[in-house]
C-alpha cells in the first residue's frame, strides 16, 4: 500500500468525486507520483510504500473535475501541505469538496 493515500468526496452532490487528478509532490514541487480518483473517489496507488520524514504536498485538479461536470468553481486546484513525521505510519488525507468550499483532515 502507498505510504500516502487519499480520497475525494463531492459534498455538493453527496457522492465520490470520480476522475480527479492528484499529484503527490515534495516541497520543491517535484512530482513524486500521480493518480486519478476511481469510482469510489479513491486513488488506488499514490506513490511509494515508504517515504522519508518531511514535508509533502497533495495537489488536486478540482477545476478540471468541475469543468467536466459543467459546474463553475472558485478553486481551480486544491493544494494540501502536510508533514509526514512517522515513517512507520500510514497517512490518509481525504478531501471534502464542493464548487466553492473544501475541507480536509488526517484520516485513518
Amino acid at each position: 500500500m502507498s505510504h500516502v493515500t487519499t480520497h475525494v468526496l463531492d459534498s455538493s452532490v453527496g457522492r465520490p468525486a470520480v476522475g480527479v487528478a492528484v499529484e503527490l509532490q515534495d516541497p520543491s514541487g517535484l512530482v513524486l507520483a500521480t493518480g486519478t480518483t476511481n469510482a469510489d473517489g479513491r486513488v488506488a496507488s499514490l506513490g511509494p510504500d515508504r517515504l522519508a520524514a518531511g514535508a509533502y504536498r497533495l495537489v488536486f485538479a478540482t477545476g478540471a473535475y468541475f469543468a467536466a461536470l459543467g459546474t463553475p468553481t472558485f478553486y481551480p486546484r486544491v493544494t494540501l501541505d502536510f508533514d509526514l513525521a512517522d515513517v512507520e505510519a500510514h497517512y490518509h488525507v481525504p478531501l471534502l469538496l464542493s464548487p466553492f468550499a473544501y475541507s480536509t483532515y488526517r484520516g485513518s
